[in-house]
C-alpha cells in the first residue's frame, strides 16, 4: 500500500475528504518528528512505540581497497511493536 492508497483508504473508513485525511496525516508526521527530535518517545497503545536510539561511532573496512573508516555516531529511529499488533500477524 503506498502513501496514496492509504489515504484514500481512511478518508473512506472516517467518511472525510482526501484532502483533510492528508492534512491529517501531514500533521500527524510533523507532530511525531518534532517530538522524536526532541528526544522523546512516542507510545501509540494497540501499535506500538517509536524511539529515538544512539548507535556508537565504528569502523568499517572497504572489502575493494582493504580501507579502514571511521563513523561517527547518529541518532536514529526505531519502532517496536506492541505485543496486541504481533499477534495480528501471528494467525
Amino acid at each position: 500500500m503506498n502513501n496514496k492508497e492509504f489515504i484514500n483508504a481512511l478518508s473512506e473508513r472516517n467518511n472525510i475528504s482526501v484532502k483533510e485525511t492528508q492534512r491529517l496525516i501531514e500533521s500527524l508526521t510533523e507532530i511525531m518528528a518534532d517530538s522524536l527530535s526532541d528526544g522523546d518517545n512516542i507510545a501509540i497503545q494497540g501499535f506500538g512505540t517509536f524511539e529515538v536510539k544512539k548507535k556508537l561511532e565504528r569502523i568499517i573496512v572497504n572489502p575493494n581497497t582493504k580501507q579502514r573508516q571511521l563513523i561517527p555516531p547518529k541518532l536514529t529511529v526505531s519502532f517496536k511493536p506492541s505485543n496486541v499488533l504481533k499477534d495480528k500477524f501471528k494467525k
